[in-house]
């Protein structure tokens, strides 16, 4: 008799469905028939898959609980700010507060700055004496990441950005950081809003990172809201405020 598909052995089902993207595993084959129905749910094929696009490490078994979704949230990696690194001037920023002689962009290091230790950041945002604040809402759907994803596997949201000191080394500064998850009415269901780092006079032009990690929040995320900024101390005009600089927002899964 003819052999079909439908008489290959599991294991080799498995390996040859494990080449499919994602959405064809679970639009399409799932379809077909019951018996690939339950090979697309399998456990091993997923695992497979995240060992063909390098998501696998050792030790990770135990942990992951869900390799399906293990999967999608890897492939879907990726930072949700845009235009982290300033370098395409100030788009997808709204300017909140624009305020002394307004935000500007430089080339890194700038004056009496330091290289950033993060490779391919070449440019950065600074402040003025005035209040200067910009902003970003992402829109979680649009990046991926489906209503019911977020409301019962609930992924960290992990946020980082980096900041370091004026211009000049007799100006100090301010830098704030608000990072907000918010419903679908854009009520907010969680917060990371640490107190204002300010940085004295005679300080050292280190770039530093923030980080800060949502975990277990409320059901029912759907944007986040994402600002920073600040301003110079001495009130002198230039750009002698804050400079930030390759802020992230990437969602789950853990930290990797």
């Amino acid at each position: 008799a003819m052999t079909t598909i439908g008489d290959l052995p599991e294991d080799v089902l498995v390996e040859l469905l494990s080449l499919l993207p994602a959405r064809d595993l679970s639009c399409a084959c799932r379809l077909v028939c019951r018996q690939w129905r339950a090979v697309v749910e399998l456990t091993t094929l997923w695992k497979r898959k995240c060992q063909r696009e390098g998501f696998y490490r050792q030790g990770l078994d135990k942990s992951i609980s869900d390799w399906k979704i293990f999967y999608i949230l890897c492939s879907l990696k990726k930072n949700l700010i845009k235009n982290p690194c300033a370098e395409e001037n100030f788009h997808h920023w709204k300017l909140d507060h624009n305020e002394g002689d307004k935000w500007r962009i430089e080339a890194m290091p700038g004056a009496h700055g330091t290289e950033i230790q993060v490779p391919n950041v070449h440019r950065y945002f600074v402040t003025s004496y005035g209040p200067c604040f910009k902003s970003q809402l992402i829109t979680l759907q649009n990046e991926g990441y489906w209503n019911q994803l977020m409301d019962e596997k609930r992924p960290e949201i992990v946020v980082k950005d980096w900041y370091v000191y004026a211009a000049r080394f007799d100006c100090g500064c301010r830098y704030e950081i608000t990072v907000r998850l918010l419903s679908e009415d854009y009520l907010v269901l969680d917060e990371f809003h640490p107190e204002p780092v300010v940085i004295e006079q005679w300080s050292d032009a280190v770039w530093r990172e923030i980080s800060h990690t949502f975990q277990n929040y409320p059901p029912g995320v759907r944007y986040i809201w994402f600002q920073h900024g600040g301003q110079d101390t001495q009130c002198w005009a230039g750009w002698y405020g804050i400079r930030v600089t390759n802020s992230s927002i990437t969602v789950g899964p853990m930290t990797l």
